[in-house]
């Protein structure tokens, strides 16, 4: 009689998911799901820094998607895609194959790991709100960051966690924009050389650098808001474009920001093809 350990359990049925050429399609739609998502918020947040009037964020894009013809049909289909992606994550994480060579100490395994594990966690997290807004759900991101942060700051000690939040959420934007520098975004893919390598290169970098700076923004609100215990304050993305237009010279650098956004979410379209999985 032979007995599996919970761990033993959890590997193997990561490795059995894995090995599934569906999940694998599944997955790499998620990757597909993820570029367009954020070309479309590149899209809105461009017409932000002309002007107009819309919300530069996922729940913007994912409620201009229900309002289409056959909208709620593709917003069930972004959420499957989403959610396979996060389950392929999970199982990343939990397998823990070392695909690069460069992962000698087990606190750089298990920094791997969590990193899969969050990652996970972010797609299965827009999996559910794209659901939602299927279901008839219209949502806007700042006014759900503002009712968090308030329910936060109305509890002991809640300032300290939501000061928490805002720094990992900051400190998240700055890995985005090390990434995007370094490049470090083609260790996991086998891009290919010439032309076309070389603009999936330039995207990657132009897009997480973007990216990373729109988190560090984010951060940023939620520990003003939290410093100050004004709920506020706090805001998500389409609140740190705003924030953003403030500035001197604010629509120009909004705009360059959108056009990042639209290079990220090129650049992950292309992971779909050439992402190692």
């Amino acid at each position: 009689m032979t007995t599996s350990t919970p761990k033993a359990a959890a590997k193997a049925a990561a490795r059995e998911a894995e090995a599934s050429p569906a999940f694998v399609v599944l997955a790499r739609s998620g990757y597909v799901a993820n570029g367009i998502l954020h070309v479309l918020i590149g899209v809105l947040v461009v017409i932000l820094a002309f002007g107009g009037r819309v919300e530069g964020d996922q729940a913007g894009v994912l409620k201009a998607v229900a309002s289409a013809p056959l909208g709620v049909v593709l917003l069930w289909l972004i959420a499957i895609a989403f959610w396979a992606l996060g389950l392929w994550h999970l199982a990343e994480g939990t397998l823990m194959r070392d695909r690069t060579g460069d992962l000698p100490g087990a606190a750089r395994k298990w920094g791997r790991r969590v990193a899969e594990w969050g990652q996970a966690l972010v797609f299965v997290a827009l999996g559910i709100f794209a659901a939602a807004i299927a279901l008839g759900a219209r949502p806007t991101t700042d006014e759900t960051a503002e009712d968090a942060s308030r329910g936060l700051l109305e509890i002991p000690g809640g300032s300290i966690v939501l000061a928490l939040i805002g720094i990992g959420i900051g400190a998240g934007g700055v890995s985005f924009v090390v990434m995007g520098v370094l490049r470090s975004f083609r260790k996991r893919m086998d891009i290919p050389e010439g032309g076309v390598g070389r603009s999936i290169t330039i995207a990657g970098v132009v897009g997480f650098i973007a990216k990373g700076i729109a988190l560090i923004i984010v951060g940023v609100l939620l520990l003003i808001a939290a410093v100050r215990t004004d709920a506020a304050t706090a805001a998500g993305l389409d609140g740190a474009f705003d924030a953003l237009l403030q500035l001197t010279l604010g629509p120009v650098l909004v705009g360059i920001v959108g056009g990042g956004f639209i290079a990220y979410g090129a650049f992950t379209i292309a992971r779909a093809r050439y992402a190692r999985m």
